[in-house]
């Protein structure tokens, strides 16, 4: 890890330095001896995922990166039509290539680097594509292909070579025998027609989310990449397809447009690295973190962690009354932020407000001393709890906790039950797995025996908690 940062940024950075500064950054360092730096990165910062984007933080972070969108996205002339009806078996598809990317002067150089591609390329999938379910990626050697390209279904007798297979197979074949068919068919369950990429000459691109074919395998000798990114879930798509893509950029390439022609003519052109923009009461800032900060000191904090300052200033026009902490008042100061669009773990402004706090670092937050002194006791419902969860674990039971936000599907169309009350529905969902508040437990106790099907059985397990 800190070989690889030191080589993209250009920089010698002292080991224990950075074992000091990941931390701070959220990353904590899980083993630091004589030859390298292990560290642990958490789900909801999947910009940290590859060696390249976690080098481009370490450099915001340390020196203060101004640039929130870096990278210029030219036009590239390439074509995706979309044909047929995909509503149902997989609608989004975006695109992107980087060409001119420095692989590595070795042999040895550029395996590492097709490994570490792969290795960035499958943490995107568990993290933001939840195994594929909500979006998969892959990445192609563009000189192997000739454009425009085609996303269509076919039946499960089309066949093509996947990818690192010496025999031609048809899809039910791959979803029944090869190893990843087997590991992702559940994602195609119920389908009768299926994904798939093809170029101008027919070549089978990618048979998404399951596999790439093999005709266009990335090699040493590959400079120029070809990226598609196909799911259901338009965030978790762009911003796989803007990770990938900053990564490669990093390494030098020149990241191009594709244009996407959707059946209706309608046409989307991506990757959009365009910044997001976000607006804070000073109010908040001061509210969370318990200090008042200076327009200069809150802009040195938020660019630290990439982002920019853009306009401190007071509301003249609005809400005259705070129905949240995150609303913005008149009379009142408001900041003006602008985000890179691949921090897709920026929802709310108090994310920006934790960014603040990681700039600033923690350590330097005041420690305030609650002035309301209350003797604590348990509730009358935690002894219950408490009691209900002794006799389960007697008798063999593990304890699970499952979210209590769900989804229409899980909760009653998969299990036939009825709605108890009028559910209370997510207005402004981040996934289509959470979009609802739970009505039943059971539905989550049957995703994780369906997740844990390799495991042995008997498997105990129930679960405690709020519907």
């Amino acid at each position: 890890m800190m070989r690889r940062i030191q080589e993209i940024n250009g920089a010698i950075h002292n080991k224990n330095d950075l074992s000091d500064l990941l931390p701070k950054m959220g990353c904590p360092v899980e083993l630091n001896d004589d030859d390298d730096i292990e560290i642990e990165v958490f789900p909801d910062r999947p910009d940290l995922l590859s060696h390249e984007t976690m080098a481009k933080a370490v450099r915001s972070f340390q020196d203060g990166d101004t640039e929130v969108s870096p990278v210029e996205v030219s036009d590239s002339g390439v074509r995706i039509t979309v044909e047929g009806d995909l509503e149902g078996v997989r609608p989004i598809i975006m695109g992107a290539i980087v060409r001119g990317v420095n692989t590595g002067n070795s042999a040895s150089e550029r395996d590492s680097f097709i490994q570490s591609l792969m290795d960035h390329q499958e943490k995107l999938h568990m993290t933001l594509g939840r195994k594929r379910s909500l979006a998969s990626i892959g990445v192609h050697d563009l000189s192997k292909l000739k454009h425009p390209f085609r996303y269509e279904t076919v039946s499960s007798d089309f066949s093509f070579q996947p990818l690192a297979s010496e025999d031609v197979m048809s899809v039910s074949e791959i979803l029944d025998s090869h190893p990843k068919g087997i590991e992702y068919s559940k994602l195609m369950d119920g389908l009768d027609a299926y994904p798939i990429i093809l170029d101008s000459n027919n070549e089978v691109i990618s048979l998404p989310p399951i596999i790439n074919g093999n005709h266009t395998t990335v090699s040493e000798d590959t400079n120029d990449f070809f990226i598609d990114v196909t799911g259901f879930d338009e965030i978790a798509c762009e911003t796989c397809l803007l990770l990938v893509s900053l990564s490669l950029s990093e390494l030098g390439g020149v990241v191009e447009s594709v244009e996407v022609q959707d059946k209706d003519g309608s046409v989307k052109v991506t990757p959009n690295f365009g910044a997001k923009t976000y607006r804070v009461p000073n109010r908040l800032i001061e509210k969370i973190l318990g200090m008042e900060l200076s327009d200069s000191e809150i802009g040195g904090a938020i660019q630290r962690m990439g982002g920019i300052l853009l306009e401190s200033r007071t509301i003249t026009h609005g809400s005259e009354r705070a129905e949240r902490w995150s609303d913005c008042v008149v009379g009142e100061r408001e900041h003006v932020f602008s985000m890179p669009r691949w921090r897709s773990d920026i929802m709310h402004p108090v994310d920006i407000v934790e960014d603040i706090a990681i700039g600033i670092g923690y350590e330097n937050l005041p420690d305030i001393l609650s002035s309301v002194h209350i003797d604590a006791s348990p509730l009358k419902s935690s002894n219950l709890h408490r009691r209900i969860r002794m006799s389960m674990r007697s008798v063999g039971l593990q304890e699970i906790q499952s979210l209590t936000l769900s989804n229409e599907g899980d909760q009653f169309k998969k299990t036939r039950w009825p709605i108890i009350s009028e559910a209370t529905v997510i207005s402004n969902p981040i996934t289509v797995d959470h979009t609802v508040l739970r009505q039943y437990i059971f539905p989550s106790l049957m995703n994780l025996l369906a997740s844990n099907r390799h495991h042995e059985l008997p498997q105990r397990v129930y679960e405690l908690g709020e519907v």
